[in-house]
C-alpha cells in the first residue's frame, strides 16, 4: 500500500514524537509511507526521518498550519496514494476537503478533549468531517469514550494503543546535564497550556535547594513559564533544555519523571518516562491515570505541595522508589511501538478488502 500521512508540524509534542517511531515499521511491514508536513522547518524529528529514509513533503517554512493554500498543496498529493491518514485538526479539515474516491480515509484522534468542542459551531463542523473518514483511530480508552459522547455513535471509531520504542528508553546511557550533585526532575512536553509545566516549578518551592528541574520541549508557553520562574527566584534550578533528539539520555539521567497535565490522550512521553529505570509521577487526571495507576505515582491534580511530597519520598525512601521502578517497566512494555504498528497495518488491510 501507498500510505501518505500528514501533519502540521515536526517540531515538539506526542504526535510528531509518533511519526519517527512509527512510519518505519510501517515501511518495514511492507508499505509505501511518506508524510506531508504543513509547517516544515527542520527540526530534530525532522532530521530523524529523513535519516530513517522517510520522504517528507514539506508545505512551507513561513505559512501557518492553516494557510488554504495547504488544501491545494494536499488535493495534487493525496491522488498518489492508496491510504490518506491525518493527525491534528488542520490536517483532518483539509483532507476531509479534498478526499477523493481513490482515497481511504483515516484519521488518528490524540487528546481525551480540545476546547474547540467547548462551542456548538464546532459540532456541526466536525460531525461534517468525520463523516469523510473511513477509519477514526483513538489512541486510549478514554478518548474513544470522549470522542463518542462529543459526535454520537454512528461513526467508524476504533482504539489502537500508542506505543513506543521501549528498547531506546531501557538501553540508553547516562549524560551529564550540567548539575551534578542534584536530585534532578525531568518533564517532557510542550510548553502548552494542557501540560501544566507551572505546578511541577511551583513544586521546588517546597523542596531543597539541591533538587533542579529539567524541562524538555518549547512552545506558545514559555515566556509566560520564564516569568513564572523568575517570580518564584528558581532561575538558578529550573533548567529549561528545549528541543532535543537526546531525551531517552535525559530520562536515564534523571532522578524523577513528572508529567503534570491538566489532561491527556494516551502520553507517549508517560510511556518514555516509565520505561526509563526511574519512577514515573502524573496528575490524576484522564488520560494519564489510566496508563499510571497500580504502577507509577498519581498526585492531585495543579497541588504542587502533593507533587513535592511524592518526589521527596521517592528520592528518600529506597525500597518504595525500586518498587514503583519495576513497576513502571513492567507496565511499559505494553506500550511497545511494534504492536501499535501491526495493528495501525490491520486496519489498513481491512479498509483496503
Amino acid at each position: 500500500m501507498k500510505i501518505l500521512h500528514v501533519i502540521t508540524t515536526l517540531s515538539t509534542g506526542g504526535a510528531e514524537h509518533l511519526m519517527v517511531d512509527l512510519l518505519p515499521r510501517l515501511r518495514d511491514l511492507g508499505n509505501e509511507v511518506e508524510i506531508a508536513v504543513f509547517s516544515c522547518k527542520k527540526t530534530a524529528f525532522y532530521n530523524q526521518l529523513e535519516a530513517a529514509g522517510i520522504k517528507i513533503h514539506g508545505f512551507s517554512e513561513t505559512e501557518g498550519v492553516y494557510s488554504y493554500k495547504h488544501i491545494a498543496r494536499l488535493k495534487k498529493l493525496m491522488k498518489e496514494f492508496n491510504v490518506v491518514h491525518t493527525h491534528n485538526t488542520a490536517c483532518q479539515m483539509f483532507a476531509a476537503l479534498v478526499k477523493t474516491k481513490r482515497n481511504i480515509l483515516v484519521t488518528t484522534e490524540h487528546s481525551t478533549s480540545t476546547r474547540r468542542r467547548n462551542y456548538r459551531i464546532f459540532w456541526y463542523i466536525d460531525r461534517w468531517m468525520y463523516k469523510q473518514y473511513d477509519k477514526i483511530i483513538c489512541i486510549a480508552e478514554p478518548s474513544e469514550k470522549s470522542l463518542r459522547n462529543y459526535i454520537g455513535e454512528n461513526f467508524p471509531i476504533t482504539t489502537v494503543l500508542n506505543g513506543i520504542d521501549v528498547s531506546r528508553f531501557v538501553n540508553a546511557k547516562a549524560i551529564d546535564l550540567g548539575f551534578p550533585g542534584c536530585k534532578i526532575i525531568t518533564m517532557v512536553a510542550g510548553f502548552r497550556y494542557e501540560k501544566d509545566q507551572p505546578t511541577v516549578i511551583r513544586s521546588l518551592k517546597h523542596l531543597p535547594e539541591s533538587y533542579h528541574l529539567a524541562l524538555v520541549g518549547d512552545g506558545e508557553k514559555r515566556p509566560e513559564l520564564e516569568a513564572l520562574i523568575a517570580e518564584l527566584g528558581l532561575k538558578e534550578r529550573v533548567h529549561l533544555l528545549g528541543l532535543r533528539n537526546d531525551v531517552p539520555n535525559i530520562l536515564k539521567s534523571s532522578d524523577v519523571i513528572v508529567m503534570s497535565s491538566h489532561r491527556e490522550g494516551l502520553s507517549l512521553s508517560n510511556v518514555e518516562g516509565m520505561s526509563s529505570g526511574n519512577p514515573f509521577v502524573a496528575s490524576d487526571v484522564e488520560g494519564l491515570r489510566e496508563v499510571t495507576k497500580g504502577y507509577g505515582v498519581l498526585f492531585p491534580h495543579g497541588d504542587d505541595k502533593a507533587l513535592a511530597d511524592v518526589i521527596l519520598k521517592l528520592t528518600t525512601d529506597e525500597e518504595y522508589r525500586a518498587e514503583v521502578v519495576r513497576k513502571c517497566q513492567e507496565r511499559a512494555m505494553q506500550y511497545d511501538i511494534s504492536t501499535m504498528a501491526e495493528n495501525y497495518n490491520k486496519v489498513y488491510k481491512e479498509l483496503s478488502k
